[in-house]
Parts: structure tokens; C-alpha cells; sequence
């Protein structure tokens, strides 16, 4: 397709103009003249055919052809500043757009991250979290790792990693619970899984016993354990994914048992293409 040759100088001059609505102002960012912009928008009104400002006294006024071709110019000048952002000391920087689930953000990739940059010093990661409910095509990801069976519509999944549940609450409230059945007397703290709690119950040979009616339900893990640590109450999560606040003694898993009810995946839309930053990110998450 052949392409009119298009007056780029004009054009920053116009885009420039009407940001400040005064072609001195312009002409300042520009590094050039008041006059050199003036014949520049001139210039490309004549092309044109149209009157691109109204000149006042004190400034000027964007006239409808004028407010219609501002936001496109500002919108393709933008990516043009982003590509060009991308290359730097020779490389092309790329970006990586991956959603994750805010346990396994918190708990295992952050600590990580740091040999991840430094073995990919090009690949900008753009790092956004969420509950494990997320939309890949409409929030734009290259992956999101979620948790869950690995079974997704239109979706591909690799199965990073087991994370199975288990009992998690402050040392205090451990040295009240001697065995299982004495959780009936805390407050449980879940998921909005309703059926994590009677499956652990269960493993513990509890499946007779009714539940404590006492609970709160949060939307994050995250959110739970941090009421677990102020002493709200016991909570099931897996301790994997805490183990620092483990070392650290600000918790304690009161009992060795524990249920799996899913695993953590790396998912993408099948079919979006895989990149080379992606496959550099897959990569290394699975030796890691």
C-alpha cells in the first residue's frame, strides 16, 4: 500500500500548539521559533484544507477539525515514545504483562524476583495481583498464574506447583489447640471455599463433628493470615506460601495435616502467541 508522505514536523508542531494553546509555548518545547511553528501549522492547514485553530488575541481556540485530530496524534505520538523506550544499550526492552494470585505473589514470587531481572535485564515484568479470579483476554495478560484444577476454557496450563492447606495461627492460640477437635472452639477463618474446612476436619478424622459457627470469609489469603497473626483466629492456608512468617516464628502449623485442593498454574490465553519474554518467564519459573 502506497503511503502519502506525511509532514511529521507540521504535525508535532500542531500537537505541540494545541497541548499549550499558544504557539510561543510551543515553540519553547519544540526548541525552535514562535514563527517556525506558526508557518508549521500554516503549512499543514493548507494541506489540509482546514482551519486547525482560531487565533485570538491572547492564545488560541481548537476548532472541530482541530479537537478531532488532537487525540490521535497525542494517542500515536505516545507509542512512538514507548516503542522507542523499548531499545536501550543496543537491546530491545520487552514487556511482560503477568497477573498473579496474591498468595503466590506475596509468599513465593517476590522473593525470586530479583534473580528473575537479573538473569533477563531486558524484559520489563509488569506485575499485577488479584483472588484468583481474573479475565487474561480483557485485562490484557501475557500469563496469569492461578490457582485451581488446571482446567480453564480457551486457556493453556502448566502446572507450576502443589500448595496444599493446612492449619496457621500465632504460637498463643497453638498452645491452645492440642488437637483437632479443640479448633471447634476457635474462630475459623477461610476461604470462600465453604468445603475446606469439613475436607480437613475430615483428614483429621473429624467428619462427625459439627463445624464452629464462628468464622469469617475473605476474598485473599493474604487478608486471612494477616488476621490470623493479629490473633483474630486459625486459619487454612498453605504454609508454603508463609514460610517466612514459619521461620520467623510468628506462626505455628499446629498439626502435620494437611489437604490438597489444587495446584498453581501458569495459564495464557491458547491463542495468544507466545513471545520470546514469555518464554524466557516460563522458563525460568519452572527450574526455579
Amino acid at each position: 500500500m502506497i503511503r502519502p508522505q506525511l509532514p511529521l514536523n507540521a504535525l508535532r508542531a500542531f500537537e505541540a500548539s494545541a497541548r499549550h494553546l499558544s504557539f510561543t509555548r510551543a515553540a519553547v518545547e519544540l526548541c525552535v521559533t514562535q514563527a517556525a511553528v506558526s508557518h508549521q501549522v500554516k503549512g499543514l492547514e493548507s494541506q489540509l484544507g482546514v482551519t486547525l485553530f482560531k487565533r485570538l488575541p491572547r492564545g488560541l481556540m481548537l476548532t472541530r477539525e482541530g479537537e478531532t485530530l488532537l487525540p490521535v496524534l497525542c494517542e500515536c505520538f505516545d507509542r512512538i515514545a514507548e516503542t522507542l523506550a523499548c531499545f536501550q544499550g543496543g537491546h530491545l526492552r520487552e514487556v511482560l504483562t503477568v497477573g498473579a494470585v496474591g498468595t503466590f505473589a506475596v509468599g513465593w514470587l517476590l522473593p525470586r524476583l530479583a534473580d528473575f531481572q537479573a538473569k533477563h535485564p531486558f524484559i520489563d515484568l509488569r506485575l499485577s495481583t488479584n483472588n484468583n479470579r481474573v479475565d487474561v483476554a480483557a485485562e490484557g495478560l501475557d500469563y496469569a498464574i492461578r490457582f485451581g484444577a488446571g482446567a480453564w476454557h480457551g486457556i493453556e496450563a502448566v502446572r507450576l506447583i502443589e500448595a496444599p492447606l493446612s492449619v496457621l495461627c500465632i504460637p498463643d492460640i497453638a498452645r491452645q489447640v492440642r488437637e483437632p477437635a479443640d479448633l471447634l472452639q476457635q474462630t475459623l477463618l477461610r476461604s470462600y471455599r465453604a468445603d475446606e474446612w469439613p475436607e480437613w476436619f475430615q483428614a483429621a478424622g473429624l467428619s462427625n463433628l459439627a463445624v464452629s459457627p464462628r468464622s469469617i470469609v475473605f476474598d485473599s489469603s493474604l487478608a486471612m493470615m494477616e488476621a490470623a497473626q493479629q490473633g483474630v483466629g486459625v486459619a487454612l492456608a498453605p504454609p508454603l506460601m508463609f514460610s517466612r512468617q514459619l521461620a520467623a516464628d510468628a506462626i505455628c502449623q499446629p498439626f502435620p495435616i494437611h489437604i490438597t485442593t489444587g495446584s498453581y498454574w501458569l495459564t495464557r490465553l491458547q491463542s495468544r502467541p507466545e513471545t520470546s519474554a514469555m518464554a524466557a518467564f516460563k522458563s525460568w519459573l519452572l527450574t526455579q
